[in-house]
């Protein structure tokens, strides 16, 4: 039987640029399971939970999670991770769409997961936007940058 961290490893690697399976990491999780991307403040249900994982991939195709450190506690897995990748398309946000940079990202993260039976009832990304923006030379001009149309 796996263990929860084999489950989230597993996670992990369903939502790698180079082995994405979008339906194979929907799977993973609880039928009233969610996947909740804290600083966006949306959580995602159903089929929704693989909306984040495409549009990462993307926004950039050679999308890397590398992973630091695990935390296991019971049903609880914490993760500290980077999430690594090259700006290669449209980048959706909250306040428009960021068209690609070309730059590459190297952004801190903290990912908080519960499960039950074996399968995700919450993810909680912690992400970091301000770094994620910085590093990919928008910051200090988001507006201009963001196409709102």
């Amino acid at each position: 039987m796996l263990t929860n961290e084999d489950i989230i490893r597993s996670l992990y690697a369903l939502a790698e640029a180079s082995s994405k399976d979008t339906d194979r990491f929907i799977s993973l999780f609880a039928e009233d399971g969610y996947f909740y991307d804290v600083p966006g403040g949306r959580k995602y249900y159903g089929k929704e939970i693989g909306l984040p994982v495409d549009a990462m991939v993307a926004a950039f195709p050679d999308m890397h999670r590398e992973l630091y450190d695990f935390y296991v506690k019971d049903d609880v897995v914490i993760v500290e991770l980077a999430l690594q990748g090259t700006h290669k398309g449209d980048f959706y946000m909250a306040g428009g769409i960021l068209p690609a940079t070309g730059k590459r990202m190297d952004a801190p993260c903290c990912d908080v997961f519960h499960l039950k039976d074996g399968k995700v009832t919450s993810f909680h990304c912690y992400n970091l936007p301000s770094v994620i923006l910085q590093q990919l030379g928008v910051l200090e001009n988001l507006g201009a940058a963001l196409n709102r149309g």
